[in-house]
Parts: structure tokens; C-alpha cells; sequence
């Protein structure tokens, strides 16, 4: 191939529909505008609300797919094509089948911000051979995540301790200040022996 891809590409064949266009024009011309007809000027009107809807892509991708190329096409003719037309490139990749057939698909990526959308308002449908369009997507990386959104979050800090609590939810108090410890009950020989105790303490004085 002595030919570079961008001379396959402007290489198209002259067909019937650019003499009819001629034709068109010129009667046209001697008719006045009048003479378009409202199929066409809708026709006219959807081409361009296409075209405006296919410009508003991203302005910051460096990154394109190339797909629907000649299997004759090799990564030499691609990176000639958008490193003279567009912008300087880091990689070019070009995919092959099992058979080392070339899949006619193509990875390209500049090194300036914003090149693939050169690349895509200035190749996109673009004819190579004058019959097969040229296919260009961008590709748009993901932004990565945040680190703050990636931390966990501070586990909870320790709750205290429960006191008891009454069925409202409120710790119990006596009318002095806090409830005092149950007394445990005597039996009836440790009432015995304070009896006793009491008695020898107090008989002296009964004496006197």
C-alpha cells in the first residue's frame, strides 16, 4: 500500500448523485429558492439537528475506537493519519482475530486532552473508498472516587453503662439522696443473743 489512509479516504469515486446535485442546484438557481420542496427542507432541517446533536460530546477525552477500516489498514497508515491531521499520539493498537486477520478496529490514544473530539467531528462517517464509513467513538474515563468516600466511617464511640432504672427510664432515688442497700433479716437466734447481750449489759444498773 503506497497510498496513507488519508488518500483512501479523500479518494472518492464520482457517482450519478453529483451530477443530479448539479442539476438540482442549477434549477435551482433559475427557479429561485421557491423552488425546494418541504420534503426537503425538512430533510435539510433533521441533517443538521443530527449534526448538532452528534457535536456535543466531552472536551476532555484522549482516547478513541476506530472501528469498520479496510483489513488492508495497519497501524503505520492510522498513526500517520491523526498525527498530521489531529495531534500527537502515545499508542496505537490495532486488533487482530486468532488468524492475525485484522478485525478492521483500532484503539487510539492522543496526548493532548481534548484531540479525541477532533478526532470525531473531523473522521467520524468519513467514506474510505468512497463506500465504507468510518466509525470513531470516544471514550470517557470514569472519574476515580474520592479518598473521603472511600474511608470508613469512625466506628461509634463506647456507650457507659446502664444504672438501674425505673419503668420510666429514670434511675430510682430515695428521699435522701441515693436508694441505700437492703438490710439483710436476722433469725430468731441472733435476736436471742442480742437479747442476752442487752440483758447482762443493763442487769448491773437494775441492781444498783
Amino acid at each position: 500500500m503506497d497510498k496513507s489512509l488519508d488518500d483512501i479516504i479523500s479518494s472518492k469515486p464520482k457517482t450519478g448523485r453529483r451530477g443530479a446535485a448539479r442539476r438540482t442546484t442549477a434549477r435551482a438557481q433559475v427557479l429561485g429558492s421557491t423552488a425546494v420542496s418541504p420534503v426537503q427542507r425538512a430533510r435539510a432541517a433533521n441533517i443538521a439537528a443530527s449534526r448538532t446533536a452528534k457535536a456535543v460530546v466531552p472536551t476532555t477525552s484522549t482516547k478513541i475506537i476506530v472501528s469498520n477500516l479496510p483489513v488492508d489498514v495497519n497501524e503505520t497508515q492510522i498513526k500517520e493519519l491523526f498525527t498530521t491531521t489531529v495531534g500527537p499520539l502515545r499508542d496505537v493498537t490495532l486488533h487482530y482475530d486468532a488468524g492475525g486477520r485484522s478485525k478492521g478496529v483500532a484503539s487510539v490514544q492522543f496526548s493532548n486532552k481534548g484531540d479525541g473530539e477532533v478526532a470525531y467531528q473531523q473522521y467520524n462517517n468519513r467514506l474510505i473508498d468512497g463506500k465504507r464509513p468510518m466509525k470513531i467513538e470516544i471514550v470517557v474515563d470514569p472519574r476515580p472516587a474520592s479518598l473521603a468516600s472511600r474511608v470508613a466511617p469512625a466506628p461509634a464511640a463506647a456507650q457507659p453503662a446502664r444504672t438501674a432504672t425505673t419503668a420510666r427510664g429514670r434511675p430510682r432515688r430515695g428521699r435522701g439522696g441515693a436508694r441505700k442497700a437492703e438490710r439483710t433479716p436476722k433469725t430468731a437466734a441472733d435476736l436471742d443473743a442480742e437479747m442476752e447481750d442487752y440483758t447482762a449489759t443493763n442487769a448491773p444498773a437494775a441492781a444498783t
